[in-house]
């Protein structure tokens, strides 16, 4: 019996324990525009690369960076050293191209010159329980800046819908919205999820409610999608006020950044807009009740005490005691995209 257990192996332990290596290299990549570069070209090489991007380093160091890129399946290779060709690969040139309006670089751009650095006092986080933020340091906190300056708050809002954009199209798709005629998004950002619901569902009429600074944003891509007689883009304060009255409310990636207090207080909001036979939908990265399958749930949970300090990410399990507890009569939880899940409550 001892001959057939599985010998002990250092493999997974240097895997993850490395894992700030391949994801410096991605995020750099993308910082320094790489990935669009080669788009416009379909090809380049070394030399070209390195040219493009005035990279200073010497030519072997420059072949590790694109030749690991190209075995992590980024790009593609043609011959060898000073004879290489790279190109991209098709999810590179799908997400990672800035001249694509399928591009999602904005959240890792965010993660290279935020996030990346903030993670380093993952270890301070946890001893002392308190963000580890532009706020911990004394400074602002960055989403006060951001509502600011419409630039900068443009590029956020351009991350966060890059990073959901796989859920809301499966959302749109996926749930059964022939039972209801309106639909509304809390915290709507630039209004993609009802764009989307709205084009999957023509019978549907959608709002996206955000705060007042969001909603040039969310009008311009009610513009761009040429939807505007069934999307419309209303600005409020979804803690402060009363949110509109709907058939479904959707809240993507916000129920997390929150403490468990706050999250009753959001629901109670979204039951309270809701006719009996309404649904509340709530897209996260929702961790298995087990805590073992969705590991990734898990990080944005901790990624949540160093962005808020008791915002965190939750089970199933969870959700259904939030909303009973609210009132709603039973829950589904729906796959969507990768980890992510839509957990539903009816009314």
């Amino acid at each position: 019996m001892e001959n057939q257990m599985k010998a002990p192996s250092p493999e997974m332990i240097m895997q993850i324990g490395t894992g700030f290596w391949p994801s410096k290299i991605l995020l750099t990549a993308i910082d320094f525009g790489l990935f669009t570069h080669i788009a416009q070209k379909g090809s380049l090489s070394a030399k070209e690369i390195k040219s493009a991007l005035s990279l200073q380093c010497t030519d072997r160091h420059l072949f590790d960076f694109l030749d690991v890129l190209s075995s992590f399946g980024f790009l593609n290779r043609e011959g060898l050293l000073e004879n290489a060709q790279y190109s991209n690969s098709v999810d590179t040139d799908t997400f990672l191209d800035k001249n694509k309006p399928s591009y999602i670089g904005g959240i890792l751009e965010m993660m290279n010159n935020r996030l990346y650095g903030f993670w380093g006092n993952l270890g301070d986080a946890l001893q002392t329980g308190k963000a580890q933020n532009e706020a911990a340091k004394g400074e602002r906190p960055v989403f006060e800046v951001l509502y600011e300056n419409q630039d900068l708050l443009k590029q956020f809002v351009n991350a966060m819908t890059g990073v959901q954009m796989g859920n809301f199209m499966a959302l749109a798709q996926q749930f059964d919205f022939s039972k209801y005629n309106t639909f509304l998004d809390a915290g709507g950002s630039a209004g993609v999820l009802s764009l989307l619901v709205a084009q999957h569902n023509p019978h549907m009429q959608c709002t996206t409610f955000d705060l007042p600074p969001v909603e040039p944003i969310a009008k311009a891509t009610i513009e761009k999608f040429q939807l505007a007689n069934r999307v419309k883009a209303m600005s409020g304060d979804f803690f402060n006020q009363a949110l509109p009255k709907s058939d479904i409310v959707a809240m993507g990636n916000i129920l997390h950044d929150w403490n468990e207090e706050n999250k009753i207080h959001l629901i109670q909001k979204a039951y309270d807009a809701l006719p009996k036979g309404g649904a509340f939908i709530a897209i996260e990265a929702i961790i298995d009740n087990e805590r073992i399958k969705n590991p990734f749930g898990m990080m944005m949970s901790l990624n949540m005490l160093i962005e808020t300090s008791d915002g965190f990410d939750y089970t199933f399990d969870d959700f259904n005691k939030w909303t009973k507890q609210v009132g709603f009569t039973s829950t589904q939880l729906m796959p969507l995209a990768g980890p992510a899940s839509a957990a539903i409550a009816y009314k």
